[in-house]
């Protein structure tokens, strides 16, 4: 049976015939022969410039962009030459072939485009039929071109920053941490490191220069860790911002959830059961704003009406179970207890606290806060007033730059979506260089391949 022969685009290759073989796999390819021409290059010894001769040839074959659902095969044969004069034996080069790979540079362009547009590696290595520790070579390759320099050093910022945000995330199972530095205003990464200390951010400051850093004006980070110190020892224009997200985390963490444990341990202790079973369960509920639980318990009270004018049954909780709104529970909790309170007050002065647009008055706020804080006597509220006095600079910048950690909070999502459709990254430097390529979102189709003429 005969074959339509199709113009293949490869150099130099001229289409004799093609048939249909099945591969080792057991699936069939399209199976293209043909001729590779000789060029005068390949006639001339590279050494002494000399003619040389034909010395015998060998079978050659390149995985090829697929035609339909069949994956393609080009076979032609590669002339061996002699050189007469230097004894120089060489064979002919291929000018299709993708460096490394044996498969031409369509394809390999194909699978780099494939790559870019944000394809796992399973999913390339299906359309392309190839295997996909080659398409994952293929994209370290792409990756490598992209984001560093001669394959080794990473390519500094592409634009000035601002507003820079570091975080820490658990890379490894053990406590392995890696540090991630990011331009707040378009989310780009700009430096992962191992580690989560002072070192990381001296070598970012040395990687991007000392003239690059004093175009930054504020960095965001939380206030767990040494980065603080390591900007202001390297850089003390930069201010230090401590956002809302940080503060609220570490006040639920280390405060509301240590006095709640602590009041639940005294009512035991006290025999006062019911006291102690009101607050199992708590945890959720004193941790959330009143608006929040304003929202939780009216999405409650509409997903009941919808329910009931569908005519779907509405099952009630037994009678010995709280039945209340989460509203209602909360400020039954504030009544019975006065370190409840003093908390919802602190929350409250927290929030108005970050909705300061100047620094003098977010201080007076948070002075309010540390005042509340000591009456208590309290020893996780004194440790929140530490903690507020230690960064009290920190936080009040705020106000002047109104920063969220939004979007490093959302990378730390995009990394572990990233690790999970990888099925793990044994190699840090790929799994680096990844996080690299999915934090810019602009998407060039193949830029180094011509335009077709219109007149063709």
């Amino acid at each position: 049976m005969d074959y339509i022969m199709l113009p293949s685009s490869l150099v130099g290759f001229s289409n004799d015939y093609t048939k249909i073989v099945t591969m080792t796999t057991g699936t069939a390819a399209l199976l293209v022969h043909g001729n590779l021409k000789v060029t005068e290059a390949d006639r001339t010894c590279s050494c002494c410039g000399s003619k040389m001769h034909v010395h015998g040839t060998t079978d050659a074959s390149l995985r090829h962009v697929s035609v339909g659902f069949e994956p393609m095969i080009v076979q032609f044969e590669k002339v061996r030459h002699y050189c007469p004069n230097c004894s120089q034996t060489r064979m002919q080069e291929v000018p299709f072939q993708a460096r490394g790979h044996r498969i031409t540079e369509q394809l390999y362009n194909y699978i780099r485009d494939l790559l870019s547009r944000g394809l796992t590696l399973k999913m390339v290595s299906e359309i392309t039929a190839i295997g996909k520790n080659t398409v994952k070579q293929i994209d370290l390759e792409r990756l490598r071109d992209r984001y560093t320099i001669d394959g080794e050093r990473l390519i500094k910022p592409e634009r000035q920053a601002r507003i820079l945000g570091i975080d820490e995330f658990l890379l490894h199972k053990g406590h392995k941490y890696a540090t991630v530095i990011i331009d707040m205003e378009t989310g780009h990464i700009l430096w992962l490191a191992y580690g989560r200390k002072k070192a990381c951010v001296y070598s970012f400051i040395e990687h991007v220069g000392l003239e690059w850093m004093a175009g930054v004006e504020a960095v965001a980070c939380d206030m767990n860790s040494d980065f603080q110190q390591a900007f202001q020892d390297s850089c003390p224009h930069i201010k230090v911002v401590f956002d809302f997200f940080h503060l609220k985390k570490n006040l639920n963490d280390k405060v509301v959830s240590e006095v709640r444990k602590d009041e639940q341990r005294r009512l035991i202790d006290e025999g006062d059961k019911e006291g102690a079973k009101a607050l199992k369960g708590s945890r959720y509920i004193l941790f959330s704003s009143r608006k929040s639980l304003e929202r939780k318990d009216e999405e409650a009270r509409l997903a009941k009406t919808v329910q009931k004018q569908e005519g779907e049954r509405i099952f009630e909780k037994p009678k010995g179970e709280l039945r209340d709104d989460h509203l209602e529970r909360y400020e039954r909790l504030l009544a019975e207890n006065k370190l409840f309170f003093t908390l919802d007050i602190i929350k409250e002065l927290l929030t108005q606290a970050y909705e300061a647009t100047d620094e003098k008055s977010m201080k007076i706020a948070i002075d309010e806060i540390i005042d509340l804080c000591e009456a208590t006597g309290n020893k996780h509220f004194l440790w929140f007033k530490r903690l507020l006095e230690n960064h009290m600079f920190g936080i009040i910048t705020h106000a002047t730059y109104n920063i969220s950690s939004g979007k490093i909070e959302g990378l730390n999502n995009v990394i572990k979506t990233t690790r999970k459709q990888g099925y793990g990254y044994p190699s840090d430097e790929y799994f680096f260089l990844k996080l690299f390529d999915v934090s810019r979102k602009t998407y060039v189709r193949n830029p180094s391949t011509p335009k077709i003429p219109q007149n063709l």
